[in-house]
């Protein structure tokens, strides 16, 4: 009878190390996947500066420090390899791109021209889509943390080596409000 009790107990433990280890799974797969979200919208934005700085280039070739520095800063976005670094050069491109569009209200004729407002469209449907996904993305990893941290979960995290996600923090939510 003893040996029965014994059995049954190893067998609800088992079960529940199983159940904690592909909960742990699916929540780092969510991860993930909001990850590959930003990654294509990320792409998506600097896939369309260089045809935006070409498209101010016309108008506004005053402006060649910054049309330069969005260059740069595409660039080493493009080849940041730690999400840190990544987050600390989007939100400096994110400004900078900010600024290229503020032009508009300097050149006339830029605020005119098809192909600028048409990227102007697209790259606000991008920061809106890029948006939500970095939301989406930061729900997911406080989820998987969350889950690594709390018992019973932190002992199957633990002892199977489950490492806490890093947010996705832009230039933006790293200043302290005004």
């Amino acid at each position: 009878m003893l040996v029965w009790w014994i059995g049954a107990i190893a067998i609800v433990v088992v079960a529940a190390v199983v159940f904690v280890f592909n909960d742990l799974i699916a929540a780092r797969n969510q991860v993930r996947a909001a990850w590959s979200d930003i990654d294509v919208q990320l792409t998506r934005r600097h896939d369309l500066v260089p045809q935006l700085v070409a498209a101010v280039q016309g108008y506004a070739s005053y402006e060649r420090a910054t049309l330069t520095t969005v260059t740069e800063l595409r660039s080493r976005a493009v080849a940041a390899a730690s999400l840190a670094d990544k987050a600390e050069v989007e939100g400096e491109l994110g400004k900078e791109i900010d600024r290229i569009l503020a032009l508009q209200e300097r050149y006339p004729d830029l605020k005119a021209s098809d192909s600028f407002l048409a990227l102007q469209r697209e790259l606000v449907e991008i920061e809106d889509h890029l948006q939500y996904a970095r939301r989406f993305y930061n729900g997911a990893v406080r989820d998987l943390n969350t889950k690594i941290e709390t018992f019973p979960a932190l002992l199957v995290a633990r002892t199977l080596a489950f490492k806490p996600a890093e947010f996705f923090r832009s230039g933006a939510d790293q200043e302290a409000p005004a």
